[in-house]
């Protein structure tokens, strides 16, 4: 959602101080640089001028590292507190150094990002407002200032500018394909959702980010499923997953949404225990080529019978819901849906305790839910393995029949070309006998190996092999 922040210190004098370096640059004379955003569907062209770097501050509300802020969950709420703080900006500055996915770890592209500049220099300006907030070029500004520069060029917004202003140049910005340096996934939904509660429609949102309106529904599912996740993964002490930890997961979400919307038609409650299974797996880190073999069924073919006897979820009965206002119950969720929430629950808790940070978590708690994740992850990879089996038993069951349907298909579309080619007198007849010579002995082929083994045949083969037989060993009638 939108989040507004308080004026930072000695920002009526960093404005007057903008004032005067935007009047030097018109009394100056010559060329002046500008640069062009987009706000609200116009371009806007603002003069460029040069700040000192260290009075310049990181934007809080950036899209960029929204979703890494809860990396470090005391430093993020301090964030909110105090945004304009040393240890606030500070914090920023090391999650614009970080990599999305995983902030503990410094980015490579940053890196670049500082030799770059170190070597070519500032080529495109940033752009601020008149508090001096960064609006765009935060990463810049961080590597500049790790580099010991000690000015940035900088774009000067119009100081009617509000916080909603702000953000939407910003996302304008981002979203021009030239831009080096992409939002993370995580962060695109945020920006997405951010614009849906400033009550834009669907299709405008859709448009601006350059997808279709059925992806951006996609998206919002995605986001709103990641969120119910952290919430059922609170436990004491305020320890949860985090938006960061599903960072890498975009194209497993992704899949999950595609099979979940193909199945919930036809069975809704197949659909949520197919979600709860797939998420449970994403989370506990499988690829996405093992996510892929949990299907309709999985969990009572494959899953039920290796959970060790503390994760069995067997005995979860069908919940009741009451009806407020009647005093009557009505049926809840299926017994199976239950049963696949309760074990979700009991791994989202486990890995969210394993991960944390949060000094008040004992090493014996982070243990106990490691070997917790360990134990159920070890279940998931032996029921995965089965069905993995199975999949490919399947595949090759299936692979015959889908070649001669495929060729059908190619025979089906080889007589209308032989129409259109006779109706135009191009058909090459000598070329075309010999293809069928090949076809014939292609379904004698067939036939010999569609008989054996089979005493009753169905119409299909029968006719196949009389259509073989019919014909001598040289293909003689």
């Amino acid at each position: 959602m939108l989040r507004e922040f308080p004026p930072p210190p000695r920002a009526a004098e960093f404005s007057e101080l903008i004032k005067k370096r935007l009047e030097e640059v018109k009394n100056a004379g010559g060329t002046r640089e500008t640069v062009t955003v987009d706000w609200n569907g116009q371009s806007l062209h603002v003069e460029v001028v040069d700040l000192p770097l260290n009075a310049l501050y990181f934007n809080p509300s950036t899209h960029r590292i929204r979703a890494q802020r809860s990396h470090d969950s005391a430093r993020d709420e301090k964030l909110d507190s105090d945004p304009w703080g040393s240890e606030s900006q500070g914090y920023l500055k090391y999650l614009l150094q970080a990599e999305p996915a995983n902030p503990s770890r410094r980015d490579t592209d940053f890196d670049k990002l500082k030799e770059s500049l170190e070597q070519f220099g500032q080529n495109d300006p940033g752009l601020i407002t008149h508090q001096g907030i960064l609006v765009n070029g935060n990463t810049r500004a961080a590597a500049l200032r790790e580099s010991g520069t000690q000015s940035m060029r900088v774009g000067i917004l119009p100081e009617s500018f509000t916080w909603a202003d702000i953000n939407a140049v910003e996302l304008s910005l981002q979203l021009r394909k030239d831009h080096r340096r992409d939002y993370s996934y995580i962060n695109r939904l945020l920006a997405m959702e951010e614009q849906a509660s400033l009550g834009r429609t669907p299709e405008a949102i859709a448009r601006e980010f350059r997808i279709r309106t059925a992806t951006y529904h996609q998206e919002r599912w995605i986001l709103s499923t990641i969120r119910d996740l952290i919430e059922r993964s609170r436990s004491g002490g305020g320890v949860s997953l985090r938006l960061v930890d599903l960072e890498d997961d975009q194209e497993k979400l992704k899949e999950l949404h595609r099979a979940y919307e193909k199945l919930v038609a036809a069975d809704p409650d197949q659909a949520e225990v197919l979600k709860e299974t797939r998420m449970a797996a994403i989370v506990l880190g499988f690829a996405k080529t093992d996510v892929r073999h949990i299907e309709e069924g999985f969990r009572k073919t494959y899953l039920d019978g290796v959970l060790p006897p503390g994760l069995s979820t067997a005995g979860v009965e069908e919940a009741a819901v009451t009806v407020p206002g009647l005093g009557v119950s009505a049926p809840g969720a299926s017994s199976a849906v239950s049963a696949a929430r309760a074990l979700s629950d009991h791994i989202l808790r486990a890995k969210a305790m394993s991960g944390t940070t949060f000094s008040e978590i004992t090493e014996d708690e982070k243990r106990g839910a490691q070997g917790v994740v360990d134990e159920v992850k070890d279940a998931f990879d032996k029921a995965i393995d089965s069905a993995g089996r199975d999949a490919r038993v399947r595949k090759r069951k299936q692979l015959a029949p889908a070649r001669l349907a495929d060729a059908c298909a190619n025979i089906d579309q080889c007589v209308v070309d032989l129409v259109q080619a006779r109706a135009s007198r191009s058909l090459d007849e000598e070329e075309f006998d010999e293809a069928v010579v090949k076809l014939r002995a292609s379904i004698r082929k067939l036939a010999q190996q569609a008989g054996r083994g089979n005493p009753n045949p169905g119409d299909g083969v029968s006719w196949l092999l009389e259509a073989a037989a019919a014909e001598g060993p040289d293909g003689e009638r």
